[in-house]
């Protein structure tokens, strides 16, 4: 399997409300209300593509999904770097996961 790092980072001067929104829609968001009664999780791309997250800004994907990620983050204005790597056992078995069709309610 070819896999690539995405390595990004949003332009300087974001608004925090802003980058909270690139958050959740690039990585997902774990939500609450009533004090934890009713939770469930907010999917985001990254839910329904096979990933490994290293750092904040730092995430390697199968080759084949690299462009379904530079889409997203040149829609976000990000700057990106990508580089093919050669992944590690461990890289693989989280890369060949299958990934949810429909995120779960708890």
């Amino acid at each position: 399997m070819r896999v690539s790092v995405v390595i990004f980072r949003l332009p300087p001067g974001r608004p925090n409300r802003e980058l909270g929104r690139f958050v959740k829609q690039f990585y997902g968001q774990e939500t609450s209300s009533w004090g934890g009664k009713y939770s469930y999780h907010r999917s985001g791309l990254l839910d329904r593509i096979p990933h490994r997250k290293f750092l904040r800004g730092v995430v390697i994907v199968r080759d084949q999904d690299v462009r379904e990620v530079l889409v997203f983050l040149e829609e976000w204005e990000a700057q990106v770097e990508v580089r093919g790597i050669r992944p590690t056992r461990e890289d693989l078995t989280v890369l060949r996961r299958a990934v949810p069709s429909q995120p779960t309610r708890r």
